[in-house]
């Protein structure tokens, strides 16, 4: 596999907390495609960038969006490519991993990461074990980035599948997505924010558009199988009265 070149002019903008790096030419949504087709609407869109190709995985608080969630990603398949769109609430990097398993170890990975000077810069890892090697070789291309209001957005395209690449998985198959965000130092990429990342509960095809929310720690609560149980035990205490 030839190695990839970045785009031929790019530009870069900084103005305080805001930086972006994107390619010459803007691109849209087909224009057989809008939020009013898409057969799931109930995730806002924002107007900032035209971001946001299709409702995807969410993680945060209820009701979130692409941009308030604490992550975001959505995609679409475009031909031969998939195109992918990260956010995060985090001024270092947010990534997706590929895996069969659901834990992290021999995972194919894609990465935004914000740089020092102020770029979002697109990059791909692969997992040994519970470290992210960097690996020359990227599939990534169409590169846009942006760091706003401290967050890392970013959006991108790589190919179905590249063969005889071992670190890159066949994307025309299902994987689990690993999801993860955390602090770079000097454009390198350092240990993710919390110490569980989210995980998709099922195997996820590009052929098909899902909707996956996941709340964060802090609504988990009364879903936690235990604490339910708890507030059974007590209901039930209370209503029956202290002998």
């Amino acid at each position: 596999m030839k190695e990839r070149s970045g785009p031929d002019m790019e530009s870069t903008e900084s103005r305080g907390t805001k930086s972006r790096t994107r390619t010459p030419t803007a691109r849209s949504p087909p224009s057989s495609w809008s939020p009013s087709t898409c057969p799931m609407t109930d995730i806002p869109f924002p107007q900032l960038h035209q971001w946001t190709l299709l409702p995807g995985s969410r993680y945060g608080k209820p009701g979130c969006d692409a941009e308030t969630c604490d992550y975001f990603l959505s995609y679409r398949r475009i031909g031969t490519d998939v195109e992918y769109e990260m956010s995060s609430d985090t001024d270092g990097w947010v990534a997706v991993g590929f895996s069969s398993d659901k834990k992290m170890g021999g995972d194919d990975v894609m990465g935004c990461v914000h740089d020092d000077n102020g770029r979002v810069r697109i990059h791909h890892f692969y997992n040994v074990g519970q470290w992210a090697k960097e690996i020359k070789r990227n599939p990534a291309r169409d590169e846009e980035g942006i760091f706003e209001n401290n967050r890392v957005t970013c959006r991108f395209k790589r190919p179905l599948y590249v063969p005889r690449e071992e670190t890159l998985v066949d994307l025309h198959l299902s994987w689990y997505y690993l999801f993860a965000w955390g602090p770079a130092i000097q454009g390198s990429i350092t240990r993710h924010d919390i110490d569980n990342p989210p995980v998709s509960d099922h195997m996820i095809s590009i052929y098909k558009y899902e909707d996956i929310f996941m709340p964060s720690t802090a609504y988990q609560t009364f879903n936690s199988p235990l604490c339910l149980l708890l507030i059974v035990a007590l209901t039930f205490y209370l209503l029956m009265g202290t002998p």
